[in-house]
């Protein structure tokens, strides 16, 4: 007895179309683990409480750019990398020039383009110098004198008329910034422990592509 075997089919076409179901299964799977990275490191600073705009610093790439590749690799990174660093490892920040770190209270509003507000940034808006105000065991002061709170929706403070200023009436020294030597930032999420998270599903995805396309070629 004599058993012959053969392949039907165009091998060559075959073996396109298993490369071609991998770079799809490749390519999708890190497509999904880079965006749902991206969105839990987001969902962590808004979380954190450190805001949208800290969030959107989040980005995410696939490489390479618009093709399917079995060597496709995904790039989480954030535009702010200083920033998220620090509240990831925690970090204890200091004056640069060894002095004090200015923290802006809500009178003192915001600079330009919601710009973060210095002292000096304020003093060169308003015109106007700020007096330090030292205060054992607390955090000391820089405060604005002769103002007056402003009337309606606007809100805050400005600076007094030389009229209100002569009479003496309604005048109000209002803190502006805190100083303190030092700030410590406690440790809010774990970059880390995220990516390895999602890391780890990358085999199971693609697996599943592979049975999604195989269900699909058996019915076909």
């Amino acid at each position: 007895m004599r058993l012959q075997a053969a392949l039907s089919g165009d091998l060559d076409q075959m073996l396109a179309d298993e490369v071609r179901i991998a770079e799809q299964a490749v390519t999708h799977s890190i497509r999904e683990a880079t965006d749902g990275l991206k969105t839990e490191l987001r969902s962590q600073i808004i979380g954190a409480g450190l805001g949208q705009r800290l969030a959107n610093t989040w980005r995410g790439e696939v490489y390479p750019k618009g093709q399917m590749s079995i060597k496709a690799a995904g790039l989480v990174y954030s535009r702010a990398p200083v920033i998220v660093g620090a509240h990831d490892q925690g970090a204890t920040i200091r004056s640069k020039d060894g002095f004090w770190l200015a923290i802006p209270l809500p009178a003192a509003g915001k600079g330009p383009r919601g710009k973060r507000m210095t002292p000096g940034l304020w003093e060169r808006m308003r015109g106007q110098r700020l007096r330090f105000i030292y205060r054992r065991g607390k955090p000391s002061l820089l405060v604005a004198e002769n103002q007056r709170a402003r009337q309606g929706q606007r809100g805050g403070f400005s600076v007094a008329s030389q009229k209100a200023q002569a009479s003496g009436r309604g005048l109000v020294t209002v803190p502006m910034f805190l100083l303190v030597p030092q700030v410590t930032l406690k440790k809010k999420f774990d970059i880390d422990r995220s990516a390895r998270r999602w890391i780890s599903t990358l085999a199971q995805r693609i697996a599943n592509r592979f049975d999604e396309a195989d269900r699909k070629g058996a019915t076909s």
